[in-house]
């Protein structure tokens, strides 16, 4: 079941590594503002927000991957620190999804798209 719960929480950090891309990096692109619904003048004005949300996102990647790389090139003893990255930054995309849908019901398939992989990742680890 860990290995289920690195594969997800995998997926879920790659995932995250994408949506940094589209915040921070193409945010004003016309094909990253059709993803996001918004206008250039929109996009415009909110490109610096998107630029720091961005970063959260790829923050939270990050940390979700060096749990994956603790816990599968760490000696055993680190599995409770691998578990608590993995944890932490999962558990932390979850709850930015649920913002999301909490946010804009309309919202909802987004917040499956960021949220389903890092949940399901959670409940594989809690369950291991």
């Amino acid at each position: 079941m860990t290995t289920v719960a690195f594969v997800l929480a995998g997926i879920a950090a790659l995932i995250h590594v994408y949506i940094f891309r589209l915040e921070s990096l193409a945010w004003t692109d016309p094909k990253t503002r059709a993803v996001f619904g918004t206008t250039p003048e929109t996009a415009e004005v909110t490109k610096p927000l998107a630029y720091n949300q961005g970063f959260y996102n790829l923050f939270l990647a990050i940390i979700a991957l060096i749990g994956i790389a603790v816990g599968a090139f760490g000696p055993a003893s680190s599995d409770d620190v691998s578990a608590a990255l993995i944890l932490v930054a999962c558990g932390s995309m979850v709850a930015a999804a649920l913002v999301l849908v909490t946010s804009d019901r309309r919202k909802l398939r987004a917040a499956l798209t960021q949220g389903l992989a890092p949940a399901l990742a959670v409940i594989a680890l809690v369950l291991s």
